[in-house]
């Protein structure tokens, strides 16, 4: 009986624990929840999809290495055509790198004030041969989407800034990341904590629509 008393008082003590941490927690405060972890909820998929949005200002706060690997789990988990992955995911942390990236085109100019910089390449060895061989646009671009759709999970702002399929591009940065000439840069995301908050955007279009049924 004692026992049960003792295991009922515990438990209420840590409802009380919880329930006081929470209390701090608040719409305008989600960040505060996250790092206290006490009364983080996880965003749903579809919250996290029509929620996000580019963010191209960033603070100099440096991304955690753990978000760092949920994100790169994240694309790694993206569908690929016959499973053939081939991908290839550069974590940019040189501050000197990030400038280089930032100077070679207007597109990757937010890469200056970024903490965190991934280049999604495509591996074209891993790629289905033959005719087949460009699917690996549509199997990186996936695995680009399923990155920023994480780290907008996990409170990070980022945006996608697009490389392939310009020549001149894909060949500067490809040079820049010292990359073979078998990996070709499809974009690259600048990731960071967001130094501002754009307005989500209202994409519906029933024109973009055409029902068979």
């Amino acid at each position: 009986m004692k026992k049960k008393t003792l295991f009922a008082m515990a438990a209420f003590a840590l409802a009380v624990l919880f329930l006081n941490s929470c209390g701090n927690c608040n719409e305008n405060g989600k960040t505060e929840c996250e790092k206290a972890q006490q009364c983080e909820k996880s965003m749903s998929a579809l919250d996290c999809i029509m929620t996000r949005k580019s963010v191209r200002s960033y603070t100099d706060q440096p991304v955690e290495d753990e978000k760092i690997e949920k994100i790169l789990r994240a694309g790694m988990a993206a569908p690929s055509a016959v499973n053939k992955q081939p991908w290839k995911f550069v974590v940019i942390k040189n501050r000197e790198v990030l400038n280089k990236l930032a100077e070679a085109n207007r597109g990757t100019r937010m890469a200056a004030q970024a903490p965190l910089a991934i280049a999604v390449c495509g591996d074209t060895t891993k790629a289905i041969e033959g005719e087949g061989r460009e699917f690996w646009v549509q199997d990186a671009s996936a695995a680009t989407e399923n990155i920023l759709l994480a780290a907008h999970s996990l409170g990070l702002g980022a945006v996608w800034t697009g490389i392939y399929p310009i020549k001149e591009r894909t060949a500067e940065i490809g040079k820049i990341l010292e990359l073979p000439d078998y990996q070709i840069v499809l974009c690259v995301i600048p990731i960071g904590y967001p130094a501002e908050n754009p307005e989500v955007k209202d994409k519906w279009n029933t024109d973009n629509i055409k029902y068979i049924n």
